[in-house]
């Protein structure tokens, strides 16, 4: 026997492979945005702390000038840290998801 116990080196391999979710034959990326959100509203959050409502349209949505706008800012301001990485993470995310929108809407 090998070291893990297998007697042959052919085992079932973890993460390898288009199917290694359990997605039995469909495509596992669908929903790859539930799992890509940490912390739901966050940006939000923290425009409304640094720009008010301006930075928002009347029906709540995130302008992109302000998401471009709040990286920027976080870059020149912000001390390097955990803290400061994991919100350009959060910024980039929102500003992916506004070109995803679009792209879905043909504006």
């Amino acid at each position: 026997m090998g070291k893990r116990g297998r007697s042959s080196g052919r085992g079932r391999g973890r993460g390898r492979g288009r199917g290694s979710r359990g997605s039995k034959g469909k495509r596992s990326g669908n929903r790859w945005i539930q799992s890509a959100v940490k912390r739901p509203g966050r940006v939000k959050n923290y425009l409304k702390r640094k720009y008010g409502n301006k930075a928002f349209t009347k029906s709540g949505e995130i302008k992109h000038s302000y998401v471009l706008k709040a990286i920027k800012d976080v870059k020149e301001n912000m001390p390097p840290s955990k803290r400061r990485q994991s919100l350009l993470n959060a910024l980039h995310l929102a500003k992916r998801f506004e070109t995803l929108g679009k792209g879905k809407r043909g504006k």
